[in-house]
């Protein structure tokens, strides 16, 4: 549809909407990151959000949109002189896909001109499309990790430095930043989350009314979007004219020193790293304060900037789920207003002793008035709402998933597989609280030693990667993938050069002596042009890096695993081995096996934080059905090469052998073939029977027993990659 949906038409959503004209109005402030469940408007809002802009004015025929009035000296395009042209635009929304590669973000040499004029040109990207504009990034915790790290250091300096394939290019890049994403899909690194300047979690209604409301409007704009638009038109206008008017006297907005200390006061009470939170809390405090009209910050703009800018700036575990902390963030808001309201008083009775009423000037108090920094500027307090929207922001989260409370497996126990202890309920009552993990260590690596092809850029196994290691050339299979393997494409050159040659001798052709030419009927050649470098000469590099794999754990919940309290061992180590696995931006899944049979309690997902969840809730007892469990995981990684045949997966059983129940599990061997495979053997005790080991040969991985796991300190070389998983694989290919 040409016509955009109407950004004053989207029905509740106070606190999005107000992030993203913070930042229209102060880029400064450092974008907007929206959480939200699919379907809650994330991209409607935010592509609604271009039209709100003021048009701007650019030099006719920039790439690089430099304003007239101040061109950007380091231009590629420049120097622009005085007197160039100038034309009038709308701001530009320009979307930045999932699988766009570096050298379409920041852009690169220009190949075609190269070849064709022989001319280093440089083929602006992305950044420079979106300066002056929006750039947005639709679920960006899936993007990679550099990319990221481009688009945070380019919205931060308002600058994009390019240093790649020859090219060495800076140009300015002002952009809005704003990225989507769904939770569901993993949570990016706090350290990127962190580069935010505000987070913003939004929701679908909760009321019936609205609900509706929002069904309305959507069926009425896709019947007829432009009478839809149509009236909104006023209130469009509206939002445009407060923009430009708070960009006006943004300069000119003051931040009190007592807001300030405020702000500092309120970040050191919620516990933030860094000094990130307090700049981008006082940039939009002003900003706020800008957007409503006023020329000084108050204490609510600092109470609303807060709101929007710390609540997830306190993870200090990456596998801490989000947006949990905002009785935190209440605690600290009043905190810092209590030690406000302490610093007045004292300040007030050292004023009182030390000079008389006649004494003190008008201009003593920082706020202008007898109130201090607790009084708004009207001199009354400070009751303002809770929220920027006049309410509470969204929370995170509903809560986690509740432990399943079903008795264990109540079958006789064989004396292989001695009672439940510890979680198996006692007396018939409820069932005791599940084991709690430990501190996690640092695991040993564990990697498939077969080369991948690179499908998912990561952190694990090595496989053929666009960044890496460069083995060797290939030609590409279409355009040019990355950077040009210049050795390689030379040689391809020189080679048709002598093939050309060769079939020039072989039709009759001659040489003419001291001319460099070959005589071709009765026209004159040249054989220097034979060597010409042309596009189909061009080959490519190939790189090795590391990959993402797909972690599957298979972890046996029988009731010997919870003996001799095994299982806060087991917990601990898969606990490590999750958080090895978020390191490595690997998927992960989870298979449990206890009882009569197995239990996919983790789909492969990205989502670490929900992994750690459900190892907390996990439960033991009941016989051991160890094929089931092997059995579950076939099924699981057969679904998954179906559904991503690029994305290699790892299994990691982690069980001590026995099985009690069902099948015989090496009977199960051969659906894992061609599995890179590790077993993690649990069994403990003076009396080992090896069924671990068993598995393992049979299943041609990999044992490791548990105690082994945690990787050695010092300068421990990482523990070997599963020598049996490459054979599989190169068997299997």
């Amino acid at each position: 549809m040409t016509t955009p949906y109407p950004f004053s038409a989207v029905v509740g959503l106070d606190d999005l909407r107000l992030a993203l004209l913070l930042t229209s109005v102060s880029p400064a402030v450092g974008g907007v990151l929206v959480r939200g469940e699919k379907g809650t408007a994330k991209s409607t809002v935010v592509r609604a959000l271009a039209a709100l802009l003021p048009p701007v004015t650019v030099v006719r025929g920039c790439r690089f949109a430099c304003d007239p009035a101040a061109p950007d000296p380091d231009c590629p395009d420049g120097p622009h002189a005085a007197d160039t042209p100038a034309a009038h635009r709308p701001a530009t929304l320009v979307e930045l896909p999932v699988g766009a590669t570096e050298d379409r973000v920041v852009g690169t040499l220009d190949i075609q001109r190269a070849l064709a004029d022989g001319v280093k040109a440089y083929e602006p990207g992305l950044l420079a499309a979106a300066h002056r504009g929006v750039l947005y990034v639709d679920e960006v915790n899936l993007l990679p990790d550099h990319l990221v790290d481009l688009l945070l250091d380019a919205a931060a300096m308002g600058r994009a430095h390019v240093e790649r394939d020859g090219v060495s290019v800076k140009h300015a890049a002002r952009f809005l930043l704003v990225g989507t994403m769904n939770p569901e899909e993993g949570e990016p690194r706090p350290q990127l989350v962190d580069r935010f300047g505000l987070v913003v979690t939004v929701a679908a209604p909760r009321d019936a009314t609205q609900r509706a409301e929002v069904v309305r409007r959507r069926l009425a704009y896709e019947l007829d979007p432009a009478a839809f638009a149509a009236r909104f038109v006023a209130d469009e206008r509206e939002y445009a004219a407060r923009i430009a008017a708070a960009r006006a006297i943004l300069p000119t907005v003051v931040l009190p020193d007592a807001e300030l200390d405020r702000i500092a006061r309120v970040c050191l009470a919620y516990g933030v790293d860094g000094m990130r939170a307090d700049i981008v809390v006082a940039r939009c405090a002003v900003a706020l304060a800008a957007w409503h009209g006023r020329d000084r910050v108050t204490a609510d703009d600092v109470r609303d900037a807060a709101r929007l800018a710390l609540p997830h700036r306190r993870r200090t575990d990456p596998l801490d789920p989000p947006g949990t902390d905002e009785e935190k963030l209440d605690q600290a808001l009043e905190e810092a207003e209590r030690q406000a309201r302490e610093d007045l008083a004292g300040q007030s009775r050292d004023d009182a002793a030390g000079e008389g009423p006649d004494d003190r000037h008008p201009d003593d108090d920082p706020d202008g008035g007898p109130g201090g920094p607790d009084r708004g500027p009207d001199g009354g307090p400070d009751g303002g709402p809770g929220g920027p929207a006049g309410g509470p922001p969204p929370g995170g989260p509903g809560g986690s998933p509740q432990a399943d409370a079903t008795p264990a497996d109540t079958s006789p126990s064989t004396p292989a597989d001695p009672p439940p202890a510890g979680d198996a309920p006692r007396g018939g009552g409820q069932a005791a609280a599940p084991a709690q993990a430990g501190a996690a260590f640092r695991p040993r690596t564990l990697r498939i030693t077969a080369r991948g092809d690179g499908g998912h850029t990561g952190k694990r196994s090595p496989a053929y990667a666009r960044r890496g290691r460069v083995v060797g050339a290939r030609k590409p299979l279409g355009k040019l993938a990355g950077a040009p393997h210049l050795p390689a494409t030379l040689r391809a050159a020189l080679h048709r050069g002598a093939l050309d040659a060769g079939r020039a001798t072989v039709r009759g052709d001659r040489a003419v002596p001291g001319t460099g030419e070959v005589a071709r009927g009765r026209e004159l050649v040249s054989a220097r042009g034979a060597f010409r470098v042309e596009p189909r000469d061009l080959r490519e590099a190939i790189h090795v890096g590391r990959e993402a794999n797909l972690v599957l754990f298979v972890v046996d919940a029988s009731g010997s695993m919870a003996a001799r309290k095994r299982m806060t061992l087991v917990k601990t180590a898969v606990l490590s081995l999750l958080r090895d696995a978020y390191q490595r931006r690997d998927r992960i899944g989870m298979i449990t096996f206890r009882g009569a049979d197995a239990e996919v309690v983790l789909p492969p997902t990205s989502s670490h934080e929900v992994g750690v969840m459900r190892l907390a809730a996990l439960r033991t007892g009941g016989r051991t059905p160890l094929a089931a469990g092997l059995r579950a995981a076939a099924r699981t990684i057969a679904t998954e090469r179906r559904r991503d045949p690029r994305r290699r997966p790892l299994l990691i059983v982690v069980t001590d052998g026995r099985a009690t129940s069902g099948p015989d599990p090496l009977l199960l061997a051969p659906a894992l073939s061609g599995v890179a495979t590790v077993v993690v053997d649990c069994e403990s005790g003076p009396i080992r029977l090896g069924l671990a080991g068993k598995l393992a040969a049979a299943l041609r991985a990999d044992v490791m027993p548990l105690d082994q796991l945690e990787a050695a300190t010092g300068h421990a070389r990482p523990a070997p990659a599963p020598a049996s998983a490459d054979r599989a694989y190169r068997r299997a290919a």
